[in-house]
């Protein structure tokens, strides 16, 4: 029997009294064999970051800032290494899995960068009222305490990335639990954060189960929860521990708009492309993958054909081979799932374009048109490879449409029309607005989250920062400004 992949605890690997097995969604194997800490090898996890704290926050930035360097530099040659791990665990393609790994090695470059400029603080004279002679107030930052990050399947790395990489930066210990089904790209990540010269205690990977997960949620040396997952389980999080700084990066059901304006046979092939791609690009398993397509009456019936072609020029198959586009769900319960709220919307009236077949783990990248409001695709997130198509009159119709949703997360907009992209800025009621592609565009530094049920709060290198840390204001009295 092979050795246990060991957990990160404290900064040192260890192994615990069970284990459990990380398996290929595409063929079954197993890809490793992983330790489970005990309850005891938690609690010294938890206690060692709140012993760290001060001294952690009191590390110099220049110490911080070279340890996600060094990060990021590992990250870097070891990217054909850690996009095959990834294709094994999750079933993205390897395509896909080397641009993970390349946006992880930024999200670190980016911290590396905010680690050396935040927190400068701000001085403000106070002597702008009588009372205020002589004073002056400096704002900084400072950490709200020991973070319990909790990560997602999907993007394995990069997600873990957002969690760890902000908290170095700002100082602040943090615990990082990964989602079951794969979490070998975040111990491959510990292994290389124990190559740093950051404090014992500062940072720990632990492979805890789901049902022991409520305990460390409601542990009060974590005051902050930073979640990346389902809205159900997000929102559990959040009723659970009401005094706890929680940010919610929760789920979505994104629509790509495309409107009349938009309407030349160039325009018309870019938004099909993008749309298809950007459908299927993570086996639909993206909270901002193209779920609804909103399309003018003007440009529908040619935008359909376009988008079905492509859609159906998508290569599936093996998620290791550089030709594929589209491999295997998480596993095969998710595939089922998205096969029955499939055959749930055809039940209900909805035509099926391309598509629609489940093998194993895998689903068929599938378009769907004359979607009955009540499917439950129409209303919830699909997350997977389907998509449904929407004729509206202009743009009134169009943004309503959209904003027909629980979610709100981010939208696409195709337009040539600046008034309308303002429009859209103001009017559709979710966090980012893409003109002119795909609501899947994410760079890592800008500000990414939602609304509505989509979550609270925001990750981006700097933003998450600013979620982790509070201001505190010191206050110079007897000054001669």
């Amino acid at each position: 029997m092979s050795t246990p992949t060991a957990f990160w605890l404290a900064g040192r690997p260890a192994t615990g009294e069970d284990t459990f097995d990380v398996v290929n969604p595409y063929d079954g194997s197993v890809v490793a064999s992983v330790g489970v800490p005990t309850p005891a090898q938690v609690e010294e996890a938890v206690a060692a970051a709140k012993s760290v704290e001060a001294e952690f926050a009191a590390t110099p930035a220049h110490v911080r800032a070279a340890a996600l360097d060094h990060v990021s530099k590992r990250l870097a040659e070891r990217t054909e290494e850690i996009a095959r791990l990834i294709t094994a665990e999750n079933g993205k393609p390897v395509k896909w899995a080397r641009g993970e790994v390349g946006r992880a090695v930024s999200v670190f470059r980016w911290a590396a960068e905010e680690a050396r400029r935040f927190n400068s603080g701000e001085a403000q004279r106070l002597d702008t009222d009588a009372g205020g002679t002589g004073r002056l107030a400096l704002t900084r930052r400072f950490p709200r305490g020991s973070v319990l990050g909790i990560a997602p399947f999907n993007f394995p790395l990069n997600l873990v990335a957002h969690k760890v990489a902000p908290a170095i930066a700002v100082g602040t210990p943090i615990i990082l639990k990964p989602a079951p089904a794969t979490p070998l790209s975040a111990l491959l990540l510990g292994e290389i954060l124990a190559e740093t010269e950051l404090p014992a205690g500062s940072w720990s990977v632990l492979t805890v189960p789901n049902d022991r997960m409520p305990a460390l949620v409601r542990d009060e040396r974590l005051p902050v929860i930073s979640f990346t997952g389902s809205d159900r389980v997000g929102y559990q999080i959040m009723d659970s521990v009401p005094r706890k700084h929680t940010t919610l990066e929760l789920g979505g059901n994104a629509a790509a708009v495309v409107l009349a304006d938009w309407s030349s046979e160039e325009d018309l092939e870019w938004a099909a492309n993008r749309i298809a791609t950007f459908s299927n690009y993570q086996g639909g398993q993206s909270c901002i993958s193209v779920q609804r397509v909103v399309a003018d009456a003007f440009v529908y019936d040619r935008l359909v054909e376009k988008v079905v072609a492509k859609v159906r020029a998508q290569v599936t198959g093996d998620p290791a081979d550089d030709a594929t586009d589209v491999g295997p769900l998480v596993d095969e319960k998710a595939a089922e799932r998205v096969e029955s709220w499939v055959e749930d919307a055809l039940g209900k009236g909805a035509k099926l374009l391309t598509g629609g077949r489940r093998d194993g783990a895998a689903y068929e990248p599938t378009v769907l048109a004359d979607l009955p409001a009540d499917a439950i695709i129409a209303t919830e997130e699909v997350f997977g490879p389907v998509m449904s198509l929407h004729k509206v009159d202009g743009a009134d119709e169009a943004f309503a449409v959209v904003n027909d949703s629980r979610f709100g997360l981010q939208c696409g907009v195709f337009t040539h029309d600046l008034q309308t992209a303002f429009r859209a800025h103001r009017e559709l009621e979710v966090g980012g607005v893409v003109i002119g592609d795909a609501p899947s565009y994410r760079a890592d530094q800008m500000p990414y989250g939602g609304v509505k049920d989509s979550g609270v709060g925001r990750e981006g290198v700097k933003y998450a920062m600013e979620d982790y840390t509070y201001e505190r204001v010191l206050v110079l009295t007897g000054l001669a400004l």
